[in-house]
This record gives structure tokens, sequence and C-alpha cells, in this order.
């Protein structure tokens, strides 16, 4: 019972924690805030037009009554005589709708006031113009030829009881739209979302086995940029779990024959009483199994290509850098030359220490399998070429050098991990590996070239 408690509390929690819900709030409630604003604007709007309204309406009332004003004064008084008190004004034909209005002298005595007026209806200060009472607008306006002035009064509650009236019909509506706004902003946010949930769905579908890239048609700008990263980051990693699964396969191909010429050298050379003759044997076979251990390293650097730097490479220092290295074996010393071009040393553009690997590998294939001389030779725009005049290789032999693992012959001791290794460093330079046999002008031999790309 807890747990399922607790897996429903967790399962809300996770409702309420996702983006589409966290989208719905912020939207809600900037939406709310601006729809608060618009309606303190409109009620702002509404209150400012209205009274303009009101007050037109007055100025024009007054203007109009002012004459028969003035003439309901001069009867009464001819009627009356002159008195201290004012005049009243008969009642309006309409009482819900009469005018409150009195007429005041220059020295504020009111002369004549209507029937439907209050006494206290007019206490503002006597002045042209639009004044406030407690419950009453006021307007004054001067005769424009008597020395005489015409108040009019308009209660404020008619102009409040408008207002509410209008805005209780913009409101009402407002009001009741915004549920229906928060859902449509809810199912809204869900909806272009969702797209967003298929793409975390198809990342969590990747895995050791299955690291394909991303496809999903219609991605917005912002989610097709994540996409990218992910598949380049896929690329890397399926990229990386190659290598390794490569680095153990051949591991696992190569190193066996030598570990166990190892194992039956010293267990002959133990049996023997250490003989002279089996421990070298021994010697033999560990040093071709660091030999193999080497080449496997750099076949994975190779296809990992992580480190491959890109700089600008004086190809014919690089070749002495490798020959040299040769030279110091007396067995080949004889055996191998360099052969550079007399104008501009080519520059090229990649690793060094990649393409020495390379380079070296084709060396010592040249020299293992080749026959006399091995000639290392530097040709322009941007060309490394090793070449020997062994026996050369077949037409079949040609397509396959470069595969790992195969031996063409029942007596050489070639497996094809040179080889892979020069082609991948050339494929991740982007250049080109060329094999020829025999090379041209020559009856009988072998010739690789790299070709690589000017600086």
């Amino acid at each position: 019972m807890r747990l399922n408690l607790l897996e429903q509390a967790s399962a809300e929690l996770g409702t309420r924690d996702s983006l589409a819900g966290r989208l719905t709030r912020t939207l809600i409630v900037w939406v709310g805030g601006v729809w608060l604003l618009c309606v303190l604007g409109v009620v702002w709007y509404v209150d400012r037009e209205i009274n303009h309204n009101f007050d037109n309406e007055l100025v024009e009332v007054s203007h109009r009554m002012f004459d028969m004003a003035v003439q309901e004064l001069d009867k009464l008084r001819s009627e009356r005589g002159e008195t201290s008190v004012p005049l009243i004004a008969p009642p309006q034909l309409f009482p819900t709708d009469a005018v409150m209005y009195q007429v005041v002298d220059l020295h504020e005595r009111v002369l004549l006031r209507s029937a439907e007026s209050p006494a206290n209806a007019f206490d503002v200060p006597l002045a042209a113009g639009f004044a406030n009472a407690e419950a009453w607008r006021i307007y004054t306006v001067r005769h424009p030829t008597l020395s005489l002035f015409l108040q009019v009064a308009d209660p404020l509650d008619e102009r409040r009881r408008a207002l509410n009236r209008t805005l209780l019909g913009l409101i009402i509506p407002l009001v009741a739209v915004l549920p229906l706004l928060a859902l449509v902003l809810r199912n809204v946010a869900r909806t272009e979302l969702r797209v967003l949930q298929q793409l975390a769905g198809e990342i969590e579908q990747r895995n050791g086995t299955h690291l394909r890239p991303i496809r999903l048609p219609g991605l917005p700008q912002e989610l097709r940029s994540v996409g990218d990263h992910v598949n380049s980051l896929l690329e890397r990693l399926s990229q990386a779990l190659d290598v390794e699964r490569a680095l153990a396969a051949n591991a696992a191909h190569e190193l066996r024959t030598p570990l166990a010429a190892a194992r039956l050298r010293l267990q002959t050379a133990l049996e023997h009483d250490l003989r002279r003759d089996d421990v070298q044997a021994a010697l033999e076979a560990l040093q071709m199994l660091g030999h193999r251990t080497e080449k496997l390293l750099q076949l994975s650097r190779a296809e990992s290509g992580a480190s491959l730097a890109r700089a600008k490479i004086d190809l014919v220092q690089l070749a002495g850098t490798v020959a040299q290295e040769f030279w110091q074996d007396p067995r080949v010393n004889q055996r191998l030359a360099l052969k550079v071009p007399d104008t501009e040393p080519p520059v090229a553009l990649g690793d060094v220490d990649a393409l020495a690997i390379a380079l070296r590998n084709l060396v010592e294939n040249a020299l293992r399998y080749g026959r006399g001389r091995v000639v290392i030779e530097v040709m322009a725009p941007c060309t490394l070429a090793v070449r020997d005049f062994g026996p050369g290789v077949g037409d079949v032999e040609l397509r396959t050098l470069q595969q790992r693992h195969v031996r063409h012959s029942s007596n050489r001791a070639g497996y094809g991990l040179g080889l892979s290794i020069v082609g991948t460093i050339v494929e991740k330079h982007g250049a080109r590996l060329e094999l020829t046999s025999p090379p041209p002008g020559a009856a009988t031999g072998f010739e690789a070239r790299i070709v690589l790309g000017a600086a």
C-alpha cells in the first residue's frame, strides 16, 4: 500500500514537473497577467469615454437650457416681482428625466432653480467649467450678454451605473473565456512538445547494439540542432565501440599464435635444461608477440582517428626520419635507399606521427617480402612511395592485400595488419593508397604510394 502511494506521488510529481506542465503554467500566468492589464486598460478607457460623453451631453443641455431658463426667470419676475428668495421653476413634464439647474448672478445669488434640484446640489465655487460636488457633476456657463450664470447638475451615480454595466458586459465574457484559454494553452503545449517526447524516446532506444542516427522529420529548428548533436555523438560512440570491438577481435586473432609459440618454446627449453637455441626461439616468439601488439595498437589508434592532427609536414624530412630509423640496423643499412626531389620539398597537411607509422609499415613489408634493394621516394606534388624489387603479387592478391588476417601463401608471415594500418591512416587523412605490382618501368616488384593533399 505504501509503495503504491509512493509511486502515485512520484507520478504526480513527474506530471507537475513536466516541461508541458511548466510551459502551461507559465503561459497561463503571463497570458492572465496580460489579460488583467488589458482589463485595467479597458476600465480606464471606458471610464474616460463615459465621462467624456456625459460631459458633452451636460454642455449641450446647458447651452440649450440657458435661454429657456432666462425666459422662465423673466416670466416669474413679471408675475411675482422682485424677491430675495430663489424663484422655483414649474415642475418639468418628465420628472425622471428632469434637468436640474439654477440661474445665479455675479454675486452668487441664486435667482432661479428647477423644482427637481436639491438645495445642496450646487455647492461648488462659481466659475465657468466643470466641478464636482459630493454626488453631482456641475457645469457652469456664463451668459454671452447678461451678467448671469447657468449651473447644470448631473448625478454621478448615473455615470457609475453606466460604467458598471459596460464593464460587466466586457469582463464576464473575458472571465468565462479564461478557463477555455487555459485548456487551449495546455493542449497546445502538449501538442508542440510531443515531438520532444518522441526525440527522448528515440534517444532512450539507443544502446551499445543500436546506435543508428535519429531520424525525426519535422523537428523545429532548436530540436533539429539537438538531434544533429546527438547523431554526431552517436556516430563518435559507434566509431569508438567499433574500434574497441576490432581491437578485441584482432588481439584474439593475432596474439593467439605468438603466445602459444612462446609458451611451447619456454616449455621445451625447461625440458632440455634451458638450451640456448630453445631460449633464443622463445625470445624470438616474444619479440613477434611484441611486434604484433604494437601493430594492433597502431591499428586501433588509426581507426579511432581521435588524435590525428592537421599540420604542415615536410615530406622529405618525414621520409628521412623514417629511413634513419632503419639505417641503424646493419642488416638493413645496405638495402634501403632514399630518393628525394631536387626541387622545393613537398609540404602536405596531416598528422606527422600517423604518417610516419604508415610509412614505417610500408618499409617493413618491403624489407620482409621484397628481395634486394628497397627505395623510399618522395615525389611532387605530395606523394610518398615505397618500392621493392621482389617477386611481387598477382592481381587477385593485390585486391586483398589490405584485408586483415589474410595469409597469401603458406611460407609468408603476412597477416595483412601492416597494409590495413596504412589504409586506415590514409583514409583518415582523406588521401589515396595506390598499390601496383610490378612498379612502373620494372619487370618485378611491388610499389605502394600514399598520395596526400598539398598544404
